[in-house]
């Protein structure tokens, strides 16, 4: 049997508070026996006297509760590596700490002592759980003659209940268990049975409680599969739907008690409404471009089915290089839950008024589609929209209208899309569009990847690569909305370069975007202190006149530094740039805003 000192009732512990003084100097010894220095370690990190060292504030009273609640701590560590039959011994100022009256707290403690003695070390005899489903994984070191670590029997028995409930076993439930250590054989016995019960199917979703959002829509917008077989995968892409739309600020699924008639499981759902109005702001400055500035207002259930709508206003060059100021103006409008769960059907609507460097373009454009969900990491949209062109620019006024079918599909798997690590983004882009007056038609395709690499233990060097690629095939350059051409230079291609430097040269002067457009960008970000990243960042950007596959075109690049202040929601970003060519070193851009620059 393992051996350790008793520890007496919490309860007593807790009478100590009227009677304490702080503790001032109190020195820890820490011995265990025939084992390393990192199990040493891995135990002492199981204390909470080793917390206490760090807090300024903590009392005798600290300390020796710590103390007494450290045997079975420590046990627990030992049993968590297979030691059964060990022996713990801790000593406050050279006395057993559980003999210590707790009434009666040395005024004083200079110094706590550990010594433990871990035993031998117990592998598993008997390591069953039975029965199991078909596919079941059972974890790797829970079997005979593998070390016999306390945490691989918990985990045992949770996969053989997952195991079930993935066959549609629901109330699968523990029928016995026996647990032995065997202290002649060093063997731990672990027998542990399951009843797994009838096989059910998805009875009815019930919304209890109250709610701004409808019952209908609430179960419409779970989804949660009536009459097919249980599933958890299932309850848990129901809570995240609904958590989806952003009405909600917490949602949860509850099984019934009882099985319902003919093997039918059902279900209620109990919501807690978030507020339904949010606005936001954001900014952003380049010695160039100017300041730009954006807010929103958002809705989140705007008739009672969970609606969204969100507005958004922006406004920039202002005070920049860059011609004049541009003013957008958009809204959108999705309604979860059409045709499947994972389907929303939006409206759409942009107003811009846009005065660039090679161009000015007034535009209206109203559009309608369809939203869809594949999975945790891939979205995709299909809609039309009507597009309405005044354009201004070196080859003509002229006015356009468009019938646009924009395609889009969208895979991320980043750990944090403000301040990535990890991951891969992958956005695409398709653009069909049709003239309706004397314009062609022709498509616009563009991509935008980006990916993240951590190095270190602690990730305290990421890599970051991003790779823009665009082209607009089938029409010409006056039949295609200024906004729809490509350029290169300024914050969201090359930094250093001048905000869309790189155009088309028409000769004499005369300069329109590109129909083809290539843009790389690599950053390695390293953290210097807690919450501060120095950047190292290189750009290179093309533009040619015609399709993919024809014509000629430029290239430009810039690199620089840059700072990285992680505020809790978003790092702030500072970066200076200079341009790679006659002007390097000569020319700086600055550019500050919120979030990586990628």
């Amino acid at each position: 049997m393992f051996e350790s000192k008793r520890i007496k009732p919490a309860l007593l512990a807790g009478l100590l508070s009227v009677t304490g003084s702080f503790a001032f100097a109190v020195e820890l010894g820490f011995k265990v026996s025939g084992q390393d220095r990192d199990f040493a370690e891995y135990l002492k990190s199981a204390t909470l006297t080793s917390d206490l060292k760090d807090k300024d504030a903590s009392t005798n009273q600290d300390y020796m509760a710590a103390a007494r609640a450290d045997y079975a701590r420590l046990v627990g560590a030992l049993y968590e590596r297979g030691f059964y039959g060990g022996t713990v011994s801790i000593r406050v100022n050279g006395r057993e700490a559980d003999e210590i009256d707790p009434l009666s707290t040395p005024r004083t403690i200079n110094r706590i002592d550990y010594h433990v003695t871990p035993g031998p070390r117990f592998t598993f005899g008997t390591a069953r759980v039975a029965p199991l489903a078909a596919g079941t994984e059972i974890p790797e070191g829970f079997a005979p003659n593998k070390p016999a670590n306390s945490g691989l029997v918990p985990a045992a028995a949770r996969a053989g209940i997952e195991g079930w409930r993935n066959q549609g076993h629901a109330k699968v439930d523990v029928a016995g268990q026996s647990v032995t250590a065997y202290h002649p054989d060093r063997k731990l016995n672990v027998d542990i049975g399951l009843t797994p019960g009838p096989r059910l199917r998805f009875g009815p979703l019930i919304h209890e409680g109250e709610s701004r959002v409808r019952s209908e829509r609430i179960v419409a917008i779970a989804g949660l599969p009536e009459g097919e077989i249980y599933s958890p995968e299932e309850m848990k892409d129901a809570a995240d739907r609904l958590r989806r739309t952003g009405a909600f600020r917490s949602v949860v699924l509850n099984e019934a008690e009882e099985i319902g008639p003919g093997n039918t499981l059902p279900v209620t759902v109990e919501v807690t409404d978030t507020k339904p109005r949010r606005f936001g702001f954001g900014a952003e400055l380049s010695s160039l471009e100017g300041i730009t500035l954006s807010t929103f207002w958002l809705h989140r259930n705007l008739w009672g089915g969970a609606e969204r709508l969100r507005i958004d206003g922006e406004v920039s060059g202002i005070g920049g290089d860059t011609d004049g100021i541009d003013y957008i103006l958009s809204a959108r409008l999705d309604r979860p839950a059409i045709f499947t769960p994972d389907t929303s059907h939006y409206f759409d609507f942009r107003l811009q008024e846009l005065d660039e460097p090679d161009y000015n373009e007034s535009s209206l454009r109203i559009g309608t589609g369809l939203s869809h969900i594949f999975n945790d990491n891939l979205t995709g949209e299909l809609g039309v929209a009507y597009q309405y062109s005044e354009i201004e620019d070196d080859l003509g006024n002229r006015t356009r209208q468009h019938l646009l079918f924009p395609g889009k599909l969208t895979f991320d798997n980043r750990n944090d899309p403000l301040d990535a690590t990890r991951g891969v983004y992958l956005g695409l882009e398709v653009t069909p569009f049709l003239g309706l007056n004397e314009s062609g038609g022709g498509a616009r395709i563009y991509s935008d990847t980006r990916s993240y690499f951590a190095l270190g233990r602690d990730e305290d060097i990421v890599l970051a690569g991003r790779a823009q690629l665009g082209t607009v095939t089938g029409a010409d350059l006056e039949d295609v909305p200024a906004d729809m051409l490509f350029y290169s230079g300024g914050a969201g291609t090359v930094r250093g370069q001048g905000y869309q430097s790189l155009a088309v040269d028409l000769g004499g002067g005369n300069r329109i975007g590109g129909r083809s457009f290539m843009a790389f960008s690599a950053e390695i970000r390293a953290a210097v202190a807690r919450k501060i990243e120095l950047v190292g960042f290189a750009d290179t950007g093309y533009v040619g006149r015609d399709a993919f596959g024809g014509g000629t075109g430029d290239w430009h690049s810039g690199a620089g530094l840059g700072l990285r202040y992680d505020t809790g929601i978003g790092p702030i970003r500072v970066d200076v740039a200079t341009p790679l060519d006659d002007d390097a070193g000569k020319s700086f851009e600055l550019y500050i805003g919120i979030g990586q620059a990628f």
